[in-house]
């Protein structure tokens, strides 16, 4: 398939720069493939389209702040690092602009000496291999020195609001540097209310990497590779998972990261003849796009995604890329707001 096959046209006024005071007050459009058509609510309307039987399956991975602003030892050059993947200990794989500026060898400083990095080797895609160094304890250190890493196409400096709102309610495990930006939406309560209709909640993590914003560079999007990213599965949360699909309820995901995670730990079950989930911890780069073969979910909650993005193909897979594409002009057309802080988009 073409790449120009995923495209569409976005007004840039409609890339959302803020998050909603509320988190559930958003919009929601509501897809019914079986019907073909489409609603207009918000998004504590989702209750109305969950039930007994339901199981919601969330990405819990917490957003470090993982931009970092310091000084290049020697020169004191301006260097920004993202980090992207922690390799070990405290050697993390990292973006550094400008990248020209360090060698191997090479320390940069953060906060007058409370954390420093000696720059070890190159990475992948320009990156750069770091070691840092400091007393105590690293979260602690990013977490006075660090910034959330919002999104490029957010185009202003991260605020104290955005170290609440650019995380979910339910963030537990530290390593995103992105969020998983369907959750954001979800308040305390929304989910208490799911509960209480019977429906399942589970947690899963997948650490979502810098490779989350790296366009699609292929004209056959079949030629593109993805990046790797690590996930992890519970036992608790694979057997809630098992059951209901072995009592034939529905496994609703909350975002592409958590979509990712369920149908990379996908197995078929001989016994039962059904596909199942396995729990651990493991590592994907499954692409998903039109022509694959769905294993685990039956509906999607989602954002609303970047054209001619590996996240728009995975839900015009859900779906149907014409129905998609319909779906997303005529968001353009009523002037929904996009991208990580925007609206939200149900397939059912």
């Amino acid at each position: 398939m073409n790449i120009e096959e995923f495209d569409y046209e976005l007004p840039k006024e409609l890339i959302a720069q803020k998050p909603e005071e509320q988190r559930d007050s958003c919009r929601l459009m509501v897809l019914n493939r079986e019907k073909g058509t489409i609603e207009h609510k918000h998004f504590y309307d989702i209750l109305d389209y969950l039930g007994p039987g339901d199981c919601l399956v969330m990405n819990d991975s917490r957003v470090i702040p993982a931009r970092l602003f310091g000084t290049k030892a020697g020169t004191g050059a301006h260097i920004e690092f993202l980090l992207s993947k922690r390799m070990h200990d405290d050697t993390w794989e990292t973006l550094v602009r400008p990248g020209r500026r360090l060698k191997p060898g090479d320390r940069v400083v953060f906060g007058e000496g409370a954390l420093e990095a000696t720059i070890d080797g190159y990475g992948k895609d320009g990156t750069r291999i770091v070691t840092f160094h400091y007393d105590g304890i690293f979260m602690e250190r990013l977490e006075e020195l660090g910034k959330m890493p919002l999104p490029p196409y957010i185009e202003r400096e991260s605020t104290k609001e955005d170290a609440d709102m650019y995380q979910t309610v339910y963030a537990h495990h530290n390593g995103s540097v992105a969020a998983p930006t369907a959750g954001l939406h979800f308040t305390k309560e929304l989910l208490a209310k799911a509960q209480e209709k019977g429906v399942k909640l589970v947690y899963v993590t997948l650490h979502v990497g810098i490779g989350t914003f790296r366009p699609v560079k292929c004209e056959n999007i079949e030629e593109h590779h993805m990046h790797f990213e690590e996930y992890t599965i519970s036992e608790e949360a694979a057997e809630t998972i098992n059951r209901t699909i072995r009592e034939g309820g529905r496994i609703i995901s909350v975002g592409t990261t958590s979509t990712r995670t369920l149908e990379s730990a996908a197995y078929w079950d001989e016994e039962c003849g059904e596909y199942r989930v396995k729990a651990g911890h493991d590592s994907t780069g499954i692409f998903i796009y039109p022509g694959y073969e769905w294993k685990i979910v039956n509906a999607l909650i989602t954002n609303f995604h970047l054209p001619k993005s590996t996240l728009i193909m995975l839900v015009s897979s859900l779906y149907n890329r014409e129905k998609i594409l319909e779906a997303y002009n005529e968001a353009v057309k009523e002037k929904y707001r996009f991208f990580s802080y925007g609206d939200a988009m149900a397939i059912f």
